[in-house]
């Protein structure tokens, strides 16, 4: 029996528009084609392990740049690229009547304190672990592991949901059930398959 859902927050309660950050670095003559050669360059990485700071991050996106430009429209642009999924959003919120929820993402503390503020994020569900507190990234078992441990996890009755295959592969390779998350629909439709009733 289930009775912990484990959310992912980027590409699941939040849809991803980096134009506007693009857009921003091209005009300053940055040699950035997408977001992920932006992401390579700046070692997004190491700001979503809280190894750098927002200031930091921003630091880096500005060496990029070729023509002059604040850190402040580089936060501010950086910051301008969500979307809320209301349909994920009121699952979590129906299914947090009923079962323990939780959000487990790969994310810095500029985009997360950003997602607080803007969507109150930090209030869906009873608890949350972002990497940049965790210190480590999915897909890394450590990450899942200090989770366990936080949120007081069982794997077998612990379901999570992630946009990404490797990082629900790693949740069911320590006995978590998973779900690749695709739509509203089909993510409904595989907790349902589960037991899970919203």
């Amino acid at each position: 029996m289930i009775r912990a859902i484990v959310f992912d927050v980027g590409r699941v309660f939040v849809r991803l528009n980096p134009r506007p950050i693009l857009e921003l670095m091209r005009e300053r003559a940055a040699d950035c084609r997408d977001l992920k050669s932006l992401i390579a360059q700046i070692e997004l990485d190491e700001h979503e392990c809280g190894r750098v700071s927002g200031a930091g991050l921003i630091e880096r996106m500005r060496a990029l740049a070729q023509l002059p430009v604040t850190s402040a429209e580089l936060e501010a642009k950086w910051l301008d690229m969500f979307e809320l999924e209301p349909d994920m959003v009121e699952l979590a919120q129906r299914l947090a009547a009923r079962y323990r929820v939780y959000l487990l993402s790969n994310v810095g503390d500029l985009h997360w304190q950003h997602l607080c503020r803007q969507y109150e994020l930090h209030r869906l569900g009873h608890d949350a672990l972002p990497s940049f507190v965790a210190g480590v990234m999915k897909p890394d078992a450590a990450i899942y592991r200090q989770a366990e441990q936080r949120f007081a996890l069982e794997p077998g009755a612990t379901v999570f949901i992630d946009d990404r295959s490797e990082n629900v592969d790693a949740a069911r390779a320590l006995g978590w059930h998973g779900i690749v998350h695709a739509s509203y629909a089909d993510t409904r439709t595989r907790l349902r398959a589960l037991g899970v009733e919203d």
